[in-house]
Formats: C-alpha cells, structure tokens, sequence
C-alpha cells in the first residue's frame, strides 16, 4: 500500500477525514475526483490548494472536533472565498474508515496501471536528473544500465534494470512507452534508437546528442534500411535545441516537459 491510502490508514486511530472533490461547475483549481485527507494537525493530498483546501481543511477539523461523520459543500469560487477562478466545487467530507482506505488502495493501483511508461537508458549524470525529476509526475518509469553500481540514490517509485543489453528492455516495452536514449556508449545510443524508431508504436523516442550526432545517426539510419518517415519521429536534442545550458538538470527539465506534452496532452 502506497500513497493516500498509506497515509490515510496511518491516521485512522487518530481520527482523519477524507475530502473529495465530487463535482465542478466553471473554472476550478483541479478536477473533479482530486482527493486530500486531514488529520487534526496535518493533511496529504490537495484539492486545489488556496482558500477552498483551507476552507475544506477548517471544515473537515470541526468534524473530528464534534465527531460528525460527513457534510457536503457547495462553494463558489468568488470573491468571498479569496478566490478569482468563478467557477463552483461541490465538496465531500467523510471521516475516514478502513473502507475508504480499501478504496484508495484500489484506485492507485489502478492509476499505476494507467500511467504512462519512460523508460530511461542510461544511468548517466543526466539520465539520474531525468529519472530524479519523472519520480515527481505521473509516470511509470524504468532506467535501465548495462554497468554494475549505477543505481544508487535513486528513487525507490523507479523500477531499475542492469542489462547485459538493455535492448532487452526496449524489445518488451509496452506500447505507447516513451524511449530516452542517453547511454554511455554513441554504438549503443544509436542501436537503441534505431530499435525504438522501427517500433511504431512508440509515444516519444529521444536522443541525447547535438545537430552533429543526429546527422551522423540519420545517415546511419537511412543506409540500413530506415524511412525519413521513422526517422522523423526521433527527437534529437532531447530538451530541445534552443536552451544552450548542457547541465544535466537542466536537460532534465526541458525533457521532463516534452515528455508531458507527448504523454499527458
């Protein structure tokens, strides 16, 4: 059990109540579904954040004060709640059981299941800044190394493969899994990513690398028998050509952006 559901079935002794977002009208912080719980001196989760989570938040601790099982909110977002969106957000607060545990359990298994797959190659200075920053989004991420004693310090949500030849990895990816190429090795590098592009299937292939190593791979690609329409798909310099900072935190982040917009959109 990970996530709210670890944390709300923590709580349970203490007393904690669950608060969901049930319904939206106009504009809205966050969806309907999102989901926070509060204990009666801290909370995980959010709702929106601003004045509605801490109105929710006052809410939800008078009700473990008076022992009281659920309300249902109806709040405008106006200027008398502090906040500017104008939109509406019906708002459900139950104390918190064992039942509602159980279900959160089952909807972040769930939502693991449906979250998108990246899966790194190469546990490099930049490959452990991008796998660092995609631990934080809702992705299911792999990084995978063909050398011994590279996964230290990472984080523990990551899955980590040390492969003989991590083409193995690539080779039984699901479908619709961005593929970051960044290994230590440019024969490597272009074999991965010459396996990635000939997968049509592939949501985002990227490369790390300059316009000098893109046109050395595209020749490369082309005379083994690739398509300009393949290799179109390649995206090469990852993070983008315009920012010139190489730091690897830096790349991360730009990256880290282009695989939301491929992936989340």
């Amino acid at each position: 059990m990970t996530g709210l559901s670890a944390t709300t079935a923590r709580w349970l002794a203490d007393g904690a109540v669950l608060v969901t977002l049930t319904g939206t009208e106009g504009s809205t912080p966050r969806a309907a579904g999102a989901v926070m719980i509060v204990s009666r001196h801290t909370s995980a989760g959010s709702i929106g954040g601003g004045q509605l989570e801490f109105h929710c938040i006052a809410q939800a601790r008078e009700m473990l004060t008076a022992q009281e099982a659920r309300r249902d909110l109806d709040i405008p977002l106006g200027p008398h709640m502090g906040q500017c969106c104008g939109g509406r957000a019906k708002v459900r607060l139950e104390r918190a059981t064992a039942s509602h545990v159980a279900v959160l359990a089952d909807a972040e298994a769930e939502a693991r299941h449906a979250q998108p797959q990246v899966l790194i190659y190469g546990a490099g200075h930049t490959g452990r800044a991008l796998a660092q920053v995609l631990a934080l989004l809702p992705f299911g991420v792999t990084v995978v190394d063909d050398r011994e004693g590279m996964f230290n310090d990472l984080p523990s949500s990551l899955v980590l493969h040390r492969l003989d030849d991590p083409a193995e990895a690539l080779l039984a990816a699901p479908a619709g899994a961005a593929h970051i190429i960044l290994t230590h090795s440019h024969a490597l590098d272009y074999r991965l990513a010459e396996a990635a592009l000939k997968r049509a299937d592939a949501a985002y292939v990227g490369l790390i690398g300059s316009a000098t190593k893109k046109a050395r791979f595209a020749q490369a690609f082309l005379r083994n028998g690739g398509s300009e329409t393949e290799l179109a798909r390649l995206v090469c310099p990852i993070g983008g050509a315009q920012i010139r900072d190489k730091r690897p935190e830096v790349i991360a982040a730009l990256t880290a952006a282009e695989l939301v917009k491929a992936l989340l959109n």
